[in-house]
């Protein structure tokens, strides 16, 4: 029990952010939970499968086995991070489909779809498309026919993506972060579905848009990369913080590992070197970096969308269009608190297990198809006996 006498008054993330005065208007919300957008190419690296397949895709195969989840999602995040709207579509479609808990939305605050793994997926992805079909198709644009769920989902995830990929301007106070640049080489998941389908087709390089500067996807994929070192590097950084914090355990407040998280925080972020010069500042830099990344790999969008009517005019103000209709929007971010210190052993243990298990899972996959190829050097004899 908290008895600080303290409590936390938070927003309502489900309603529009932006325009409080038409709060009385119908909303609708989707909350996602992309994950980790890239792929690592740490030095550190021991495991080649890591620099070729995304997290996501491999821990979903631990996940199936112990039972979670029933089914392996489609979903790849690197697809929606791509930039692409073919892929981002694909991605967004897989969430549908299979939402786990990185999808859900609320209708005017309550929630009316994901995390419901019990049920087929296309009927509640019917009743879904009921639920939406007021907001896209006005009483002026009826719509209806077997096709009707199937056009709603798909301006569904058009509005999305507009969403996820406009360049609202920030009123917040600027970063100043120096870009970390995205790494030029696989931009891709060898396991996503949807790549593994394009590259089959014939196409030997997987096309990538890129993200829009000021985009939702941009910024958090830039806090994500902050973590350079991947977790196999990081842990000898973090064993040497506390090898140090046992000769000097008065010297923990000095290292801001509990915060205060402020400006003198802040401006260790922006300290992008990976030379190591064996000090204990360097390591601190380098974990506070990762919590960060953590926490934006583990964090979850909340897109507000409210539809408006033609006789408004609302000047500048953003606003997403679809086919037959127009939404003012809010995009929020939910779940921003800065993963714990003492969590880097845990996430240590967690990444090894995870990628122990995926390239345990895919080698009965591999060796029928590696059997059958006999060495060149080996006799073979066939047997002929009389029946």
């Amino acid at each position: 029990m908290d008895v600080s006498g303290y409590a936390m008054c938070l927003p309502n993330l489900t309603r529009l952010q932006t325009f409080p005065f038409v709060e009385h208007r119908p909303i609708f919300c989707i909350e996602i939970k992309p994950k980790c957008g890239f792929i690592p190419s740490s030095a550190y690296i021991t495991k080649e499968v890591k620099k070729k397949v995304c997290r996501f895709c491999m821990h979903q195969h631990l996940k199936a086995a112990k039972g979670k989840w029933k089914r392996i999602s489609k979903y790849c995040p690197l697809d929606l991070f791509s930039g692409h709207k073919q892929r981002m579509h694909f991605a967004l479609m897989s969430l549908l489909q299979e939402s786990q808990n990185n999808l859900k939305i609320f209708k005017n605050g309550e929630l009316i779809y994901g995390c419901r793994d019990d049920q087929e997926y296309l009927s509640d992805l019917n009743e879904l498309a009921c639920q939406l079909k007021p907001f896209f198709f006005p009483s002026n644009g009826l719509i209806g026919g077997p096709q009707c769920p199937k056009t709603i989902l798909k301006e569904l995830i058009n509005v999305l993506t507009s969403t996820l990929l406009s360049t609202s301007p920030d009123t917040g106070r600027p970063a100043n972060m120096k870009p970390i640049p995205v790494s030029q080489g696989r931009n891709y998941c060898e396991a996503s579905h949807f790549c593994t389908e394009y590259l089959q087709s014939g196409k030997h390089k997987m096309e990538s848009a890129g993200l829009p500067k000021g985009c939702i996807l941009y910024k958090m994929l830039q806090a994500q990369m902050l973590d350079m070192l991947d977790i196999e590097g990081l842990h000898p950084l973090y064993r040497r913080v506390e090898k140090y914090l046992e000769e000097c355990p008065e010297e923990r407040s000095t290292l801001l590992l509990d915060g205060p998280y402020d400006e003198t925080f802040f401006e260790r972020l922006k300290d992008l070197s990976l030379e190591d010069d064996g000090s204990v500042e360097y390591a601190v830099t380098k974990i506070q970096q990762y919590r960060v990344a953590m926490t934006a790999k583990d964090c979850s969008i909340m897109i507000a969308l409210s539809p408006t009517v033609q006789e408004e005019c609302f000047d500048s103000r953003p606003l997403i269009k679809a086919s037959r209709s127009s939404f003012m929007y809010s995009v929020s971010i939910l779940d921003l608190d800065l993963k714990p210190y003492e969590n880097i052993p845990y996430q240590y243990k967690r990444d090894s297990k995870i990628v122990n298990h995926y390239l345990k899972s895919i080698q009965p996959q591999e060796e029928p198809s590696t059997s059958l190829i006999f060495p060149e050097s080996e006799d073979c004899t066939l047997l002929l006996h009389q029946v």
